[in-house]
This record gives C-alpha cells, sequence and structure tokens, in this order.
C-alpha cells in the first residue's frame, strides 16, 4: 500500500494480498508513540509515591514491561487474523455488547488525543516564551496548539502506512535529540532519595507503571499488527510490541527518577508542568531542538490514538468511512484540547483520575480478550467470521457480566486526587484504607483483572458462549 494513498480498509479483514512486513517493524511505531520528554515527568511521579531510586527504576520497570507483554499478546490476534483491536473484541462481547467496551476504548483514545496534543501545545509555548519573549503565551499555545492537531489529523487521514513510515523516523530524530537533551541535564542527576513508602507503596509503584504505559495501549493492539502476513511467528509479534512500547520509556522513567534525586527544585516544578520545568536548565542553543523533541514526542502518540478512535467509532456501528471516522475524532480532540488549554485549572489531578478510571476497565477488558483469544479462539488462529460482522450472536453475556462486574470491583478500590471523580470511586474502601498506603496503590487495577479473567475463565468453562 502507497504511503501517500489513503488506507481503504476500514474495520474489515486485511487481504492477505495486502499484508507485508516483519515483526520487527512494530517496534518502531510503539517507540514513537511512546518516546515522549513526558516520559521523564513520569519517573518523578512514581518517585512521588514514596520509593527511593532503586524501588522506583524496578517498579517502573516491572510495570512498562508486564502492561506493554499485554499488548503484545493482543498484538498476535491481529496478526493472525487481520481484524482490528476492537473488531476482535466482538467475539467475547457479542456484536452488540462490544459495543459497550469499543466505547470506552473510544472515549480512552480521543482522552489520550486530547492529553497529548495538548501537552504539545503547552510544550511549544513555553518554549517559545523564552525565545521570544514579547509574544502573548495565549497566542503562542493557539498556534502551536493548530499546528499539532493539523499535524495529527493529516497523518491520521493517511492511515496506516503513513503511520508506521513517519513513526520510524520519527523515532531516528527522538532518539538523537533525547540523548543530547540527556546529556545536558546530566549534571543534575543523583540518587539522594530515601524509600519512604512500605509494601503498598511498591504495589502502586508498579500499577501506576501500568496505567501510565501499558494499559492505555491494549485496546490498540492488533491495529498495527494486522497487515503483518498471517504466518508471522507470535513470539516476535509480541516480543517487538513489548520491546518498542516498554524499552524507550523506560530510560525516559529512569533519568526522571535520578532528575528526582538530584534536583529536587526542577523534580516538583516537573510534577506540576514538566515541559517548562525541563526545559528551564537548558542553553537557549537547545531550546529549539528541545521544542521539536517535545512536540514532536506528544504528536506521535496522538497520531496513534486518532487512528485507533477511528477504527473504534467504525467497531461502534457508526456508518462512516475510516477516514471520515477520524475527521470526527480531530474535532472531538480540539474541543477537548481548548477546553483543557484555556477553560480548566486542574490538568493534572484530572489526568491522574483519568489514567486510573481507564486503567481499571481497560485491564478487566484485557484479561476476558486474552483468556477468550488462547482459550477458545486458538491464540488468534480460529476466530469465525460469523462472530465479527453483523448477524453474529447479539450478547455474550459471559464477556459482559465478567467487564462489568470486574470493573465495578476495581473502580471501588482505586482513588483520585480529582475532588469530583474522588467521590465516585473507592466506594468498597473505608476512609481509614483511602488514606493509606493501600488506597494509594490502586489496588483496584490489578483487582479488576485478575478479577474479569477468572471470571470469564470460570463461566466459559460452564457454558460456551454462543457460536
Amino acid at each position: 500500500m502507497s504511503t501517500t494513498a489513503v488506507e481503504r480498509n476500514g474495520i474489515n479483514a486485511v487481504p492477505e494480498s495486502e499484508r507485508h512486513g516483519r515483526p520487527r517493524d512494530l517496534f518502531w511505531p510503539w517507540a514513537g508513540a511512546n518516546l515522549s520528554l513526558f516520559g521523564v515527568a513520569f519517573g518523578v511521579y512514581v518517585v512521588g509515591l514514596g520509593l527511593g531510586v532503586v524501588p522506583a527504576i524496578l517498579t517502573g520497570a516491572l510495570g512498562y514491561v508486564l502492561s506493554f507483554l499485554l499488548v503484545g499478546l493482543v498484538a498476535i490476534g491481529g496478526a493472525r487474523s487481520g481484524v482490528p483491536t476492537m473488531t476482535l473484541g466482538r467475539a467475547p462481547f457479542g456484536y452488540q455488547g462490544n459495543k459497550l467496551p469499543t466505547l470506552f476504548s473510544y472515549v480512552s483514545n480521543v482522552g489520550w488525543e486530547i492529553v497529548l496534543v495538548t501537552l504539545a501545545a503547552q510544550a511549544g509555548a513555553e518554549i517559545l516564551k523564552r525565545v521570544a519573549p514579547g509574544v502573548p503565551t495565549t497566542t503562542t499555545t493557539a498556534v502551536c496548539f493548530a499546528v499539532a492537531a493539523v499535524a495529527v489529523i493529516a497523518v491520521g487521514v493517511y492511515g496506516h502506512a503513513m503511520i508506521m513510515v513517519v513513526q520510524r523516523y520519527l523515532t531516528y530524530v527522538f532518539v538523537v535529540l533525547t540523548v543530547v537533551y540527556l546529556v545536558l541535564m546530566a549534571p543534575r542527576l543523583g540518587v539522594s532519595l530515601e524509600t519512604t513508602a512500605g509494601p503498598g507503596g511498591w504495589a502502586g509503584g508498579v500499577i501506576f507503571a501500568m496505567t501510565l504505559l501499558g494499559l492505555g495501549w491494549v485496546n490498540c493492539g492488533a491495529d498495527y499488527s494486522r497487515y503483518l502476513p498471517a504466518g508471522s511467528r507470535p513470539r516476535s509479534v509480541a516480543l517487538w510490541t513489548t520491546l518498542g512500547g516498554a524499552l524507550p520509556p523506560l530510560v525516559l522513567l529512569v533519568f526522571g527518577v535520578l532528575l528526582a534525586g538530584g534536583d529536587a527544585q526542577v523534580a516538583e516544578a516537573a510534577g506540576a508542568n514538566p515541559v517548562a520545568a525541563l526545559a528551564a536548565a537548558l542553553p537557549t542553543w537547545f531550546l529549539l531542538p528541545y521544542l521539536l523533541t517535545a512536540i514532536g514526542g506528544f504528536l506521535a502518540g496522538a497520531i496513534m490514538d486518532i487512528y485507533s478512535s477511528g477504527l473504534s467509532m467504525l467497531a461502534l456501528g457508526v456508518p462512516v468511512r475510516r477516514h471520515h471516522a477520524v475527521l470526527i475524532d480531530g474535532l472531538l480532540m480540539v474541543l477537548g484540547g481548548y477546553y483543557l488549554l484555556f477553560v480548566s485549572t486542574s490538568f493534572l489531578a484530572t489526568f491522574q483520575a483519568f489514567l486510573a478510571i481507564v486503567g481499571v476497565v481497560m485491564a478487566a477488558w484485557v484479561a476476558i480478550f486474552l483468556v477468550d483469544m488462547w482459550r477458545l479462539r486458538a491464540g488468534g488462529r480460529a476466530y469465525d467470521e460469523r462472530l465479527l460482522r453483523a448477524g453474529a450472536p447479539a450478547v455474550n453475556g459471559a464477556g459482559l457480566v465478567s467487564l462489568v462486574v470486574a470493573s465495578a470491583v476495581g473502580l471501588g478500590l482505586i482513588t483520585s486526587a480529582d475532588e469530583n471523580i474522588a467521590r465516585v470511586v473507592g466506594f468498597l474502601m473505608s476512609e481509614e484504607l483511602r488514606g493509606g498506603t493501600f488506597g494509594s496503590a490502586n489496588i483496584g487495577v490489578v483487582i479488576a483483572l485478575v478479577l474479569a479473567g477468572l471470571l470469564y475463565f470460570l463461566i466459559t468453562a460452564v457454558t460456551r458462549p454462543r457460536t
């Protein structure tokens, strides 16, 4: 398929004649999407749980690898079937029942688009403030926001082939510029951090890292592997997806942890406004390259999200072409970004609450999806096309019951710094538990993952889903 031609495939199975490439090609889109300087702030956030340098790095690494391994396992289903992720979800949830998790997937993708484009605009405005101090911040923010939104929408409209090429070259550029940035900031690194958290803090670090990374991508895993030949080695598909998604951001997380250990002032500022804080100590000559690195990293992730959100819209049954779905998603992204940039006053609290809620539901969803794929569909080799198109069983009660029950339990066992969202989560915990290490660990994410998979396994062991 030509890079400059608009992709015509929607949620149909990609014809074998159009399938090409090798599993290692998956490294580039996932690396590009997650090689953002915001990953440095993630390291600061993990340290904020009361973890020292070594515990923060270990818990972050474990959370990143475990969560992106889930994405890699989902990607195997895409390579074997040629079908995008949320369309494959019709098998465990039913044709109509699948619309519930697909709607949540859609909201998740659009939410991440909004967050990433917002961060790109903030990055541009903060750096241009130093380069051109006389220009009003509102003006620079608006210009950067417009450029970022147009770039994301344009690449999303062209589709899979364009994304694979763009992400590869963005990754090359980001690696070089990020290395220069790390060298310049190296004198500020240190290891003077003490661990004040108990076991709950360690568990919280792993879970928080999972929600920061892979659990936000599990609903997209098959979208980028479905163009691979059906005979691609499953282990290679999972491996390259996991390496691409987890390794680059892990390097940045380690740097963020060490930055928190060496410069408490910068680390504290990075928690509130990561882009500005991480640029404050840079020499003027590197501000423009830093601008490109910061904005480009955010846009690479937003490009992946807008493509997958378009596929989710089609899986919901909205009768539009894939590229038209991207345009609709782009409009929502612009409206949401405008709200966060020019209306909202508590971006970080809202973002963390969004991560926790998305993490619970996506954890429950991916557990059901993987149990279904590996136990009932022979690891993705035995998807029956009749289950994926209109006329298939409308509802698979086993999947929906497992999802709703596990999500409800998980949401009852997480906390939020956003006072409005805090009122609707954590309802299964006492006030004492909410305020202690158990509450801060957001253990509901892992409980939702385990409970959903176990429920679906047990229910389908007794009554196989309708076929």
